[in-house]
């Protein structure tokens, strides 16, 4: 099971894909064009040319999630204005919001009450980066 909590690193893919690339094509995606490392457990978020699927690509430390959300009617109603990045980052609760086929954008929050410290991993990153 694939829980979306608040400390999860998600990324939307802004450009459509085609979904008969599997989870190997999703992943060689990642590293080829958004130099990316889909094994790094972030979420990867893709959706396809019509608008009426994403999928959702996670890699959990054993093996490799996809997802697929089809929607039984209509389209996507948000999507994200075209960035600079290929990538765009999302919250949680955003994608939450996306995979109900809501307006991400428009939804209200609750404020966090408190900043939720680094990942070890970016603190690793941080204290190689200050020895150098």
């Amino acid at each position: 099971m694939i829980q979306l909590v608040p400390q999860l690193r998600i990324l939307l893919a802004y450009r459509p894909v085609d979904f008969r690339a599997g989870i190997d094509g999703l992943a060689a995606l990642c590293k080829r064009e958004f130099q990316e490392d889909p094994m790094s457990g972030c979420v990867l978020v893709f959706r396809n040319r019509r608008g009426t699927s994403l999928r959702l690509l996670v890699y959990d430390g054993l093996g490799y999630w996809l997802v697929t959300r089809r929607f039984s009617q209509g389209k996507l109603r948000w999507w994200p204005a075209k960035p600079d990045a290929p990538l765009h980052p999302m919250q949680a609760h955003q994608l939450s919001v996306l995979l109900y086929n809501g307006l991400p954008e428009q939804a209200q929050f609750a404020p966090a009450w408190r900043i939720l410290p680094q990942t070890t991993a970016q603190a690793a990153v941080a204290i190689d980066s200050s020895r150098r």
